[in-house]
């Protein structure tokens, strides 16, 4: 049986919602942000925001985890077996995505931050894992793929406060081999 279609227009709305409020990122403080301002960008009224978001805190989750999918783009490693330029292309796309937040809402947020990267990269490396290692034990991929993804993020945080005039490339190259070293064992 097939999944039920959502409405176009529930797209559309959803979408200019998290576009209003991307905009208005650009310009204030997440914390001074209010679903009034949102709803006025938007041109929509309460109800309609309420019907697509708990909260301005569930609004920001989703379209962080948005534009990090985005940024991540699921189809490069559908196929993908964990080789360097995986590593690179992910770590980069952190990298970029936590740049693009250092001067928006980043401030007073790390923590849902850091656990939607968490979260994607958890998915991401799961699968890869499960490509490479199709005998192992689902417990151990699991395992492993948290242990990457706290890795990855852990170096982007590190790369954003001490060694953002580097290139991200260049910055988590010098670790694959050791990562993968890891990985292969």
């Amino acid at each position: 049986m097939s999944e039920p279609k959502t409405d176009p227009r529930i797209l559309r709305t959803r979408k200019l919602i998290m576009d209003s409020f991307i905009e208005l990122s650009e310009e204030k403080e997440f914390k001074d942000i209010t679903i009034k301002d949102i709803t006025s960008k938007a041109m929509i009224n309460r109800a309609t925001f309420y019907y697509h978001f708990q909260d301005i805190y569930d609004l920001l989750e989703r379209a962080l985890s948005e534009v990090l999918l985005i940024n991540l783009d699921y189809s490069t490693y559908g196929e993908s077996e964990l080789n360097n330029e995986d590593f690179v292309s992910i770590f980069k796309a952190i990298a970029d995505f936590q740049q693009s937040l250092s001067h928006r809402c980043h401030r007073g947020y790390e923590d849902t931050i850091a656990r939607i990267i968490r979260e994607q990269l958890y998915v991401i490396f799961f699968k890869m894992l499960q490509k490479k290692h199709p005998n192992e034990k689902e417990k151990t991929l699991k395992l492993t793929a948290t242990m990457l993804s706290w890795g990855i993020y852990g170096a982007s945080v590190e790369w954003r406060k001490n060694n953002s005039s580097m290139a991200p490339e260049e910055f988590i190259e010098s670790a694959i081999p050791f990562i993968k070293q890891g990985i292969e064992l």
